[in-house]
């Protein structure tokens, strides 16, 4: 079924100049899809914040593409928003910003280098084109903007600080007919945007997509839906991995201070003041690269302690391997924002860092709040999971995440160093003694996986699996230990064996998931205290969230090892991790629960020859 309709200010709509729904959908229309006809603008919006110091509230740089009947018919209009750090430039190569990992733990690291000058684009007034294509032939404006401290916006750059939400909620406002914008950054010439409808979706990748969770945090009205794809929702869990100092993935050596410098393309004249201010005060003082314990500084840097005035309809992407922004970030929002009974959905794919929902999947979403079209989006299933061998538009649908049917189904380890040792359903009856590790960075987790023998890691794997096992949820580790020094790493990884090597072999082959936690953070996340040698200390953590399907004849295994190469401190090799086998398990989400489970580790032969026999 075609549906048309518009929203004009006077008289009725033209065929021509409505929006077109098929199936649900916006509908590219001709009217609105010569690109030679948009009408582009840029402008600053006025904050109700002054993060620069300057003693006038902070205006933000936006552009904006809309279809020429907002102009000339006074058509109008929802709006895509974007807002990003990114849009004016950063600091080239990130790995001239990064901190040193190469030192003890505890020890002050090396000096970071001096961050170069970004040169400031003043590529006005189009701001970035992304999304444009998409939207305008189907109907919509599509808005832009630079953060605090970026580009032409005035402030300062705080990653995620307050500014860092109330910005985008200004832009929203602004759209609303609520705030003031201006032709120019310091005039008083004014622009309002009565061609909006005032109804706005936000969407964007990585810290894009923080900035729409962002701005919804906020609960400004007009912003009816959100689509973060890949959002770093708590800079603590992207810098830090219960206590410990953690990198995020392909990033070695970054902390919330390099990315400060990455993108802090604003006004130079005012850099100065925001460098002391934030970087070299607020964050040096606070982000505590030394112990790595969550303070007030990490607390006030994470956007589920702000969710109580969202209201916008949430549809969270992520990537199950996605390691930079790792998974548990939109799940645990995800999680959060469904208990509020707010309208809410999750898609995953089995790749890396980005990737969005279907296309379609994404136009049902804007359509149905933006536009108000009763596509029954809202009553489609909760979750929406590419399976390992499916194409990313062809998601699997699922009641919720994790699986309804999935249940903590507990595994321990038996002795084998440094061989492999076992991974067993049941728990042990007699002492199964200790096993130790000793720490050597120079050899990477891969390395470690596929050895046959070393004493640099600790394997225990299961038998191979009879028929495939469906993980989905959050795998926990429970572990008791003692290391030779006061500090140490831990690292662990959940991996499928054998390990496939070569150009065909796909990421959901050989990891499952890893997770890394700090030991002298065994009885606080707030304080760490020193490992005394000899004496044990226990703790539980989990691992990153997962959805995957491990095949028959594969073994899932447990590796446990300290200093990770790709992401921790790289102290000298030679600190030595004992565990307890009898205080360690392991609990994997195992749809199906323990019988699934159960029937999966046994020999279908011996299964067999018992039907025989008893026959």
């Amino acid at each position: 079924m075609l549906l048309g309709f518009g929203s004009l200010a006077t008289g009725e709509a033209t065929p021509e100049a409505t929006h077109q729904i098929e199936d649900g959908m916006a509908q590219d229309v001709p009217a609105f899809s010569d690109p030679e006809l948009w009408v582009r603008h840029d402008l600053w919006v006025e904050t109700e914040f002054d993060s620069d110091d300057d003693g006038k509230p902070d205006r933000m740089h936006v552009g904006v593409t809309r279809p020429k009947q907002t102009e000339t018919e006074g058509l109008k209009v929802p709006a895509i928003y974007v807002s990003s750090p990114y849009f004016a430039g950063t600091a080239g190569s990130a790995q001239s910003l990064m901190w040193d990992v190469r030192h003890e733990l505890g020890d002050e690291p090396p000096a970071r280098p001096e961050p170069p000058e970004i040169h400031l684009r003043e590529n006005r007034p189009i701001i970035s084109n992304t999304e444009v294509e998409t939207w305008l032939p189907r109907g919509f404006a599509v808005v832009h903007s630079s953060s605090p401290g970026t580009g032409l916006s005035q402030g300062c750059v705080t990653i995620g600080g307050d500014n860092e939400s109330l910005a985008p909620k200004a832009v929203i406002d602004w759209l609303n007919g609520r705030a003031r914008g201006f032709t120019s950054p310091d005039g008083d010439e004014t622009v309002s945007a009565d061609w909006c409808t005032g109804k706005v979706g936000m969407t964007g990748t990585s810290y894009n997509g923080t900035l729409a969770l962002a701005a919804a945090t906020t609960g400004v009205d007009g912003l009816e839906a959100i689509i973060p794809i890949a959002p770093n929702t708590s800079y603590y869990h992207y810098y830090r991995s219960h206590g410990l100092i953690r990198s995020p993935g392909g990033y070695l050596g970054e902390d919330i201070d390099v990315l400060y410098d990455f993108v802090r393309s604003g006004n130079p004249e005012r850099r100065p003041h925001c460098d002391c201010t934030v970087r070299d005060t607020e964050m040096t003082g606070q982000m505590d690269r030394l112990t790595g314990d969550f303070n007030a500084f990490w607390a006030g840097r994470d956007y589920l302690n702000d969710l109580g005035p969202l209201k916008a309809a949430t549809l969270m992407s992520h990537a199950f391997n996605d390691w930079n922004v790792m998974p548990e970030h939109s799940v645990r929002i995800y999680q959060a924002i469904k208990a509020k009974g707010v309208p809410a959905q999750i898609y995953f794919h089995q790749g890396g860092h980005g990737g969005g929902p279907p296309p379609d999947q994404v136009n049902r979403w804007f359509t149905r709040y933006l536009l108000g079209i009763e596509n029954g989006v809202e009553q489609e299933p909760l979750a929406w999971i590419v399976r390992e061998q499916d194409d990313r538009t062809q998601p699997t649908a699922y009641p919720d995440y994790p699986h309804p049917d999935a249940e903590p189904v507990a595994l321990h380890p038996t002795a084998g160093a440094p061989k492999s040792g076992g991974l067993v359903l049941d728990a042990p009856k007699a002492a199964r003694g200790t096993e130790t590790l000793v720490d050597n960075v120079s050899f990477d987790g891969a390395t470690l996986a596929k050895a046959e023998w070393t004493n640099h890691r600790l394997l225990y794997a299961t038998p191979p699996l009879s028929r495939e096992v469906h993980l989905s949820g959050t795998p926990r580790l429970t572990i008791r230990l003692t290391a030779n020094k006061p500090a140490a790493n831990l690292s662990v990884w959940l991996v499928a064996l054998p390990w496939e090597s070569g150009p065909r072999s796909r990421i959901t082959e050989n990891i499952i998931t890893r997770g890394w936690a700090d030991p002298q953070n065994s009885r606080s996340l707030t304080e760490s205290e020193p490992l005394t040698p000899g004496e044990f200390v226990e703790l539980s953590f989990d691992l990153q969230p997962d959805d995957q399907i491990i095949p028959p004849g594969q073994q899932i295994a447990l590796m446990i090892f300290s200093s990770d190469r790709d992401f921790t401190l790289w102290p000298e090799p030679g600190t030595e991790l004992t565990i307890d086998l009898n205080a360690t398990s392991l609990e994997l989400p195992v749809v199906g629960g323990a019988d699934r489970l159960a029937e999966a580790l046994h020999d279908p032969s011996e299964v067999d020859a018992t039907v025989e026999t008893s026959d």
